[in-house]
């Protein structure tokens, strides 16, 4: 059985109306591993012959953060914890719901200034495609859903989902629907610089958890120089 514990979740915003409205995707079962991924910004200068010398240390923002994890799910743990209404839709669909909530993260939802002008050009610009004509400029159908990766009070980001693999190990007899599957998920966390295009009351809230998880950053790397003090003292020559 699933148990009771702390979990980590997807929790997906929807800006339809005057506050977001929260799609929590709690984990049935915490990843046993999790990968952590840091890629420093690009340099902000050239060191290349026969050209004046840059400052190596130029950078063009701030690093890019990635997770990568697997998710495991299973309808029979979920019918033998014996919620009535949890219980009665995984006998019938198996862990169909679970898998349909992560793959809606993936899918743009309207844009929040398209409305009927962007509906229209975005026709214009399919039928021009059509006739041969080139495009100036591409009309998006709407953005990806903001997305929080929850895990523990330590770790809220906002992130995109960048991959989403999906394997089906076990179906049920009778329908077909599986029962039993892993998703492999790869998120992006998103930058400082890339929050400035959310907008609205989620915005606030994306920037607020940036800053908070920025403060804390700080503040633990703080912490451990009560680790180093001692040790670094004899390490240096001067």
């Amino acid at each position: 059985m699933a148990g009771n514990y702390l979990r980590g979740a997807f929790i997906q915003f929807n800006n339809s109306f005057p506050l977001p409205v929260p799609n929590l995707i709690l984990f049935q079962y915490n990843p046993e591993t999790m990968t952590h991924t840091w890629t420093p910004a690009q340099s902000g200068g050239s060191n290349s012959p026969g050209q004046n010398p840059s400052n190596p240390l130029a950078v063009i923002g701030p690093p890019e953060e990635a997770f990568s994890f697997d998710l495991s799910m299973d309808s029979y743990d979920t019918i033998a914890d014996g919620n009535a209404l949890t219980a009665g839709l995984a006998e019938v669909s198996g862990v169909s719901p679970r898998l349909a909530a992560l793959e809606m993260l993936l899918f743009p939802v309207a844009a929040a200034s398209g409305g009927l002008v962007g509906a229209v050009s975005s026709a214009i610009s399919a039928i021009g495609s059509a006739l041969g004509a080139a495009a100036s400029t591409a009309v998006p159908a709407g953005n990806l859903p903001v997305v929080f990766f929850i895990w523990g009070p330590g770790r809220i980001a906002p992130v995109r989902i960048e991959s989403l693999t999906i394997t089906e190990t076990l179906y049920d007899s009778l329908s077909l629907v599986p029962v039993h599957a892993s998703a492999q998920l790869g998120l992006k966390v998103l930058t400082r610089p890339e929050l400035q295009y959310l907008k609205g009351a989620t915005g606030t809230i994306a920037r607020a958890a940036d800053t908070y998880a920025m403060t804390l950053r700080e503040a633990l790397a703080i912490a451990n120089l009560a680790n180093s003090t001692e040790s670094i003292a004899g390490m240096l020559p001067f």
